[in-house]
């Protein structure tokens, strides 16, 4: 697929014109409003019954409506955030729809209430319903996570603390970030770069940059590390009061019901990264080689080996992951060229934008929008094809009721994983020469590496913070001590430096919509994997199989998701085993390649 001056930023006006002034948004959070109070007075005088399920089905009907506007707004709203961070107006609408956010979740606390007093006897006959029989999982979901949480007039209360205080902690962490300027020398001329910016810099084949820049970075981190540790102590604090509050002991356990899967599911994959880590460990030894180093430091690793490292023009990057998609199937490559055309993606270099890259549904509208600044490296264009992996999953399970739209992270990062992979696989066959074949693969082992130990070292880190937490507020220095400790440990000590600032530079610890925003991706890379592997096996007929798949995600756990689509267990070795290998063998290819 060729395109031409494709633009590389993307249209909101389709949704609200005008921006954060736009006078069609603020109607549309009117509305909201309105339909809050209503939904309210039906949460209130609802007495559910398993002789009449039209005041329920009324209560679910208008649960749907508001949760789709609400998830519209806050979708549009990030992304004003996200193009422009010194969009002050921006952040004000943040704000209330933050507050609406909590305003429904104090209704729904009410519903649900309403929904655990039924009997088991009569919600067995109220489920054989045809309509509530479609929403069964999630409703089940609801009424069972009600008994394990405080009553309704203590979780309103922590709804309502949490705006100005879970959440405000959260939105301080962006505020610091945006703010933070860092300076680069170019041809005798200091630049000022935003975070983001800054961190693309980190990947550059000229190692004098690559340090420079991390060492600017470092700088910011220690400057504002006070203020970092402390968000991240009181972001901690809010969620472990919650938690004694409630009797949860295991910090895991939000996180694991989130996500909808085991702990023995959780424990499992990790033993099998850990057994399998070593062609790894062996692979990042011998790019130091490669590159000249006795061991890599932490800003060499995404540094890509080999001179054929191609840069891609915007245009180049759409056609090649376009091109890419249709050797797996025509629903995705068509979706993706829709994306491209209708100019979903905002991916010009600019200052003033956010760092990272992310994917925001628009579920009232149908479609999505993608984040990202696009320099033109191999690294960008992996990236562009994840978020698209994420916008497709969206589309496929559009036309499912909203109640079971709502995927959790881990089989959210399947799709956008699984999108990786297949861009991946197909240039790496097509490269003309073994030194365009590296470049590839190393490409490949580079996520791995990403999933198995940069993530792992996230995780080790996380799980441990809070361990100490519990015990009080943990120091700046005690926090890069651990930071580092972990990355030793999930790197298998193969560096020679390593980044005890991590924490404050990663914005994943300060989300607070999702408790530990880390081993999510890891599972999704290594399910994919997986899914990836019967892909190979049955070709282009397999994408219908695969929509079948996602359809289902936001409607049972991921072990019986599993176990439906795959036929595997996720409590077991067994397929884990068989997904590693994969990954394992394009560090084993990389390895005898040089």
């Amino acid at each position: 697929m060729a395109y031409h001056h494709l633009k590389d930023t993307w249209d909101l006006d389709v949704f609200f014109k005008g921006g954060s002034d736009s006078a069609a948004f603020r109607n549309h959070l009117k509305e909201i409003k309105t339909m809050l109070v209503s939904f309210k007075e039906k949460a209130d005088d609802l007495r559910v019954s398993k002789t009449d399920l039209s005041g329920l089905k009324e209560a679910l009907a208008l649960f749907e409506k508001i949760d789709v506007k609400i998830r519209e707004s806050n979708a549009y709203v990030g992304c004003l955030q996200a193009q422009d961070t010194t969009d002050l107006k921006a952040n004000a609408l943040n704000f209330e729809v933050t507050q609406l956010m909590s305003d429904f979740q104090k209704v729904l606390v009410v519903l649900d209430g309403e929904l655990a007093k039924v009997s088991n006897e009569g919600w067995e006959t109220i489920l054989k319903d045809e309509e509530m029989s479609e929403i069964a999982y999630v409703l089940n979901e609801r009424r069972t996570r009600v008994t394990e949480k405080l009553g309704a007039e203590q979780e309103t209360l922590i709804q309502g603390l949490s705006v100005d205080g879970y959440h405000a902690w959260g939105d301080l962490y962006n505020s610091i970030i945006n703010q933070i300027q860092i300076p680069y020398e170019e041809d005798g001329e200091t630049k000022i770069l935003s975070v983001g910016q800054a961190q693309n810099l980190t990947s550059k084949p000229d190692r004098n940059i690559r340090r420079s820049v991390f060492k600017n970075l470092d700088h910011a981190w220690v400057q504002h590390a006070d203020l970092l540790s402390s968000t991240l102590n009181h972001l901690a604090g809010f969620r472990l009061n919650v938690y004694k509050a409630r009797g949860w002991d295991n910090v895991l356990k939000e996180p694991l019901d989130i996500n909808r899967m085991k702990q023995e599911t959780l424990d499992v994959m990790w033993e099998v990264i850990n057994d399998h880590k070593q062609p790894f460990a062996d692979y990042l030894s011998r790019k130091a080689s490669l590159l000249g180093l006795e061991r890599l430091s932490w800003y060499d690793v995404d540094v890509p080996v080999g001179s054929a490292a191609k840069e891609y023009s915007y245009d180049e990057a759409a056609g090649f992951i376009t091109d890419q998609f249709d050797t797996f199937g025509k629903k995705l490559s068509a979706f993706t060229e829709k994306a491209f055309r209708d100019r979903w993606i905002e991916a010009e270099n600019r200052s003033g934008k956010r760092p990272g890259g992310f994917c925001a549904n628009f579920p009232d509208s149908g479609q999505s929008r993608i984040f990202m600044t696009f320099a033109g490296s191999p690294s960008n264009v992996s990236t562009l094809a994840h978020e698209l992996g994420h916008a497709f999953h969206q589309e496929a399970i559009l036309d499912e009721r909203p109640l079971n739209r709502a995927y959790a992270m881990n089989v959210a990062e399947t799709a956008s994983t699984f999108a990786e992979m297949i861009a991946a696989d197909a240039a790496l066959k097509q490269a003309d020469s073994d030194d365009e074949k590296l470049v590839l693969l190393e490409d490949k082992v580079q996520r791995s590496v990403a999933f198995f130990m940069n993530i792992h070292a996230r995780f080790l880190f996380e799980t441990r913070f809070y361990a100490e937490r519990k015990n009080g507020v943990v120091s700046v220095s005690r926090l890069n001590e651990l930071m580092e400790e972990a990355q030793k440990e999930a790197f298998c000590g193969a560096l020679g430096e390593y980044h005890p600032y991590f924490w404050a530079s990663k914005l994943h610890f300060y989300i607070t919509s999702v408790p530990f925003y880390n081993f999510p991706y890891t599972f999704g890379y290594l399910f994919s994997l997986g899914i990836y592997a019967k892909a190979l096996k049955e070709g282009r007929a397999f994408e219908e199989k695969y929509i079948a798949l996602l359809k289902d995600t936001a409607s049972m756990t991921v072990e019986e998701l599993a176990m439906k689509h795959l036929g595997a267990d996720l409590t077991k070795r067994d397929f884990w085993e068989e997904a590693i290998q994969l990954a394992v063998r394009d560090a084993e290819a990389f390895l005898a390649l040089t």
